[in-house]
């Protein structure tokens, strides 16, 4: 696989995705999963699954087993019904996000509930810094909070974001065309920014919906919209 490369980051360009197609589902896999697998694709420090998952109206995932696993969920088009073992029920809207520690073991499912209209949305799974925690439910909504880059995910829950556990600070980056957000990526720490939706740049790099740029250069990074709304995941990884 072919990466474009700078002497600051690297870019991941959408279509060298892994890509899954189960009738009712369709996937595109940052890393190896499920059927794909890549030995160069096994992660980016803690963050071992990116999949973009769009799922058919009325269908969705029967309950299944995780454990030793930080899950979370970011609904981007449609709804995504939740049930899990510790009795959470819920369903997602655009811009919600699910924070899910599967721990010592959980079990949940996934649906779309809507009969007429697909779901799209992102899941994300953390490797913990523990094994065999308690297994744990959180979310956080956008209620109240403007765009920008927002933090949503982080160790201590500050600024009223979910909690996880893992020296990981996760950021909701919704802009509108032409807006420009910066990241500071400290020493010894790696940055992956995950396009959603929408077009931007970086050091004059354009990205895509689907497009990933990752870093281990400690600086300042620079993302500015396009000419249209932009909806992207930012991972700050110790």
């Amino acid at each position: 696989m072919i990466m474009e490369a700078t002497e600051r980051f690297e870019i991941k360009r959408a279509n060298e995705r892994g890509h899954a197609k189960h009738g009712w589902l369709e996937s595109r896999h940052s890393f190896s999963f499920g059927d794909y697998y890549d030995p160069e694709q096994m992660g980016f420090r803690s963050l071992r699954v990116i999949n973009d998952d769009r799922v058919a109206p009325g269908m969705g995932f029967p309950k299944h087993p995780h454990r030793d696993m930080e899950i979370f969920s970011y609904v981007l088009e449609g709804q995504l019904a939740h049930e899990d073992s510790m009795g959470n029920r819920r369903v997602l809207k655009p811009g919600e996000i699910q924070m899910m520690r599967a721990g010592s073991g959980v079990t949940h499912s996934e649906y779309n509930p809507s009969r007429v209209e697909p779901a799209h949305f992102l899941q994300v799974w953390i490797v913990p810094n523990e094994k065999g925690l308690e297994p744990a439910y959180t979310e956080w909504t956008p209620e109240g909070k403007s765009g920008g880059k927002l933090l949503v995910i982080s160790e201590d829950g500050r600024e009223g974001s979910a909690k996880i556990a893992q020296d990981a600070s996760v950021f909701l980056l919704k802009l509108k065309p032409g807006e420009q957000v910066e990241h500071e990526l400290h020493q010894g720490r790696g940055l992956w920014l995950q396009m959603a939706c929408g077009k931007g740049t970086i050091d004059t790099k354009n990205l895509e919906a689907g497009d990933a740029l990752f870093s281990e250069a400690a600086g300042i990074f620079a993302f500015q919209a396009g000419d249209e709304n932009v909806e992207a995941i930012l991972f700050d990884l110790g």
